[in-house]
């Protein structure tokens, strides 16, 4: 595998999320057009072929300088208020606060600006010799999920070979044993990653069980605050992931003649929302 296709630590895609979205929020003022401006640098990274994602050596800086000039762009708008949240109140004396209060004195466009400059100058270095194509014509996660949904193949197993079989690959993944992981797929196993074009999961799906084992591991890497617990899924046993309590990833697995066939990791947060009542 190229290192594009090595994937990332629940831990990791979590927070890298976390922290664009923080930094977009700050600049524009509201969540929600944060979480637009979000999914947009996503789509464009998606819409790199293979090859650029490949050049660029800091993905997390290339998301950071495009998620910048997005929100740039959102706050020339004619359109937009123009004011930021708490901007204009009156800080206590102090050089950090007088800085503040000078931040305070610039237009939106100058103050992300600014913080650009300052903070996100490798971002910039990162981007710039990667070209964006937001219309490539190539299709996202999302728009391949359904398709491969349709693909799976039928359950052969009964419901107690599957339970005896998702117990078994949880106990794999909790020990982060890969031989143990990998006999217990099928040769030909297959794994999908659905992140739905919004976190940087793997592109395309993973294939055999030596490659399909690595990958999952490497997604559920030890961290202490993620846990890996069976739970109905679908009907059957699966396996659910939760990053601070949180439920980051749903498993379901493919069982037949008595190795897995197929893992299908949901990481798209649209589609865990219900596992997640009530979070943002």
């Amino acid at each position: 595998m190229s290192r594009v296709d090595d994937g990332l630590p629940i831990a990791d895609l979590l927070d890298e999320r976390r922290q664009l979205v923080a930094m977009a929020r700050w600049l524009l003022g509201s969540g929600r057009e944060a979480e637009s401006a979000v999914d947009e640098c996503y789509r464009r990274w998606y819409g790199l072929s293979d090859d650029e994602r490949e050049r660029i050596g800091t993905p997390r800086s290339w998301l950071a300088g495009v998620v910048g000039d997005l929100c740039l762009s959102r706050l020339a708008l004619p359109d937009r208020d123009g004011d930021l949240p708490g901007a204009g109140s009156v800080p206590e004396e102090g050089p950090a606060n007088l800085r503040l209060s000078a931040l305070d004195s610039l237009t939106p466009a100058e103050r992300a600006a600014l913080v650009l400059d300052d903070v996100l100058g490798t971002a910039r270095e990162a981007a710039a010799g990667v070209r964006r194509q937001p219309d490539t014509g190539h299709n996202t996660p999302a728009d391949d999920a359904e398709p491969v949904v349709r693909a799976r193949p039928a359950r052969t197993s009964s419901d107690r070979q599957h339970d005896v079989m998702a117990h078994a690959v949880r106990r794999a993944c909790a020990e982060e044993d890969e031989a143990l992981l990998a006999s217990l797929l099928a040769p030909d196993a297959t794994a999908v990653f659905d992140g739905g074009g919004k976190v940087r999961a793997l592109v395309g799906p993973v294939h055999g069980d030596a490659q399909v084992a690595r990958s999952v591991l490497r997604l559920l890497a030890r961290h202490p605050r993620t846990t890996l617990e069976t739970h109905s899924v679908n009907g059957r046993t699966g396996l659910v992931v939760r990053y601070e309590r949180q439920v980051a990833a749903v498993i379901s697995l493919d069982v037949a003649d008595h190795h897995v066939v197929q893992v299908w990791v949901v990481l798209n947060p649209d589609k865990l929302r219900s596992f997640n009542p009530g979070r943002p």
